[in-house]
């Protein structure tokens, strides 16, 4: 299996194919949350990407641009967001929030919803594994 820069056109192309493959495979999210991010110190093209999650589907739907009116906009740099969404490590979120690297505005009980059925353990699920896997 071929390996992507995290966030690199080429990964979130693979990312989105490996969520639609196995959609089903998976219980339902149940948190619901329409989140933009803006991921910031991008290691390759611009300097900043932005991209949305949403649940409201009992599914992660992660895909770059903005939603309109969402619950919540969180700005995190590119190493945080690595650690976040690729790593499911809750305590590299938590550490970059009470630092300020993480700056978060809208309703911050849905992005602990979230949080909370996402990483419960600190591991991924079989999707999230295998997009770990795609990751360099």
């Amino acid at each position: 299996m071929a390996k992507h820069p995290f966030l690199s056109a080429e990964w979130i192309e693979e990312a989105r194919r490996l969520r639609q493959e196995h959609l089903g495979d998976s219980p339902a999210i149940a948190a619901r949350i329409r989140m933009n991010q803006i991921v910031t110190e991008m290691p390759f093209g611009e300097a900043e990407l932005r991209t949305y999650i949403d649940t409201s589907a009992g599914f992660l739907d992660m895909e770059i641009g903005e939603l309109e009116s969402p619950d919540v906009t969180v700005s995190l740099d590119y190493l945080t967001a690595k650690a976040l969404f690729v790593d499911m490590n809750p305590q590299a979120g938590m550490e970059a929030f009470l630092s300020g690297r993480i700056k978060v505005t809208g309703d911050m009980t849905k992005l602990l919803a979230l949080q909370s059925v996402m990483a419960p353990t600190g591991s991924a699920d079989a999707t999230g594994n295998l997009i770990k896997e795609i990751t360099e």
